[in-house]
C-alpha cells in the first residue's frame, strides 16, 4: 500500500493508505499546503465536493481543517474501498463517500458547495466536460480547485485567481467569471 500524510488540523500527521490504481496521482504535500493556504487554514462551516477523490487527501485534509462536510466521489473499486477504510480509521463521520462517476453525480446534484476539488485523470477530456457545468454547483463566493496536465487560462466561465506548477502538475484556484456563469446550465 502507498501512503500520504495529512498536513494540518485535527488529523495532522495521520497517514492515509491507498492502493496502486491506474491514473491515481496523490496531490503532493507541498501542493496541498499551498491550496489550503489559498483557501484559508480553517474551513469551519464549509461544504466540499471532491469529484475524483482517489487517495482522499484533499477531502480528508478539508475535514481535518473543520469543513462541515465533504462528499467524495471515486469510481474505481480499490481506491473507493481504501477511502471507506480511511473514513473508518479517522472516524470521519462528516465524509460522504460514493462510488460514482462525477458526471452522474453532477447531473442529479442540487446542493451547492463552498469548495469543489477537481483532479481528474489526465488525457481523458474531463475538464472540457466538467468546467462548463461546475459554476452552478458552487455556492456564492465558492471556489473551484483544479489540477491538470496543462495551465488553465481565464475565460468566459472561469477566472483563474491563483495558479502554480509542481513537477508536471499545474494547479489552479478558480471562481466563476461572472454571476451569469454561476447560473450556467448542464
Amino acid at each position: 500500500m502507498n501512503q500520504v500524510r495529512l498536513n494540518a488540523g485535527k488529523w495532522r500527521s495521520r497517514v492515509l493508505k491507498f492502493p496502486d490504481a491506474e491514473g491515481l496521482r496523490p496531490t503532493p504535500d507541498r501542493v496541498r499546503q499551498t491550496v489550503f493556504n489559498w483557501l484559508g487554514q480553517d474551513l469551519t462551516g464549509k461544504t466540499c465536493l471532491d469529484l475524483f477523490a482517489g487517495t482522499g487527501a484533499l477531502g480528508f485534509e478539508a475535514l481535518s481543517r473543520n469543513a462541515k462536510a465533504v462528499t467524495m466521489l471515486e469510481l474505481a473499486k480499490a481506491p473507493y474501498a481504501a477511502l471507506c477504510q480511511n473514513q473508518r480509521l479517522l472516524e470521519a463521520t462528516q465524509a460522504r463517500i460514493q462510488q460514482m462517476d462525477a458526471r452522474t453525480f453532477l447531473s442529479s446534484n442540487q446542493q451547492p458547495f463552498d469548495v469543489i476539488f477537481c483532479d481528474p485523470p489526465y488525457r481523458q477530456d474531463w475538464l472540457a466536460q466538467l468546467l462548463p457545468v461546475l459554476p452552478r454547483h458552487l455556492a456564492p463566493e465558492g471556489w473551484l480547485y483544479v489540477e491538470a496536465e496543462y495551465a488553465l487560462k481565464s475565460d468566459a466561465c472561469w477566472q483563474v485567481v491563483k495558479s502554480g506548477k509542481a513537477g508536471q502538475v499545474y494547479f489552479h484556484l478558480l471562481q466563476p467569471a461572472s454571476a451569469d456563469a454561476a447560473a450556467g446550465t448542464d
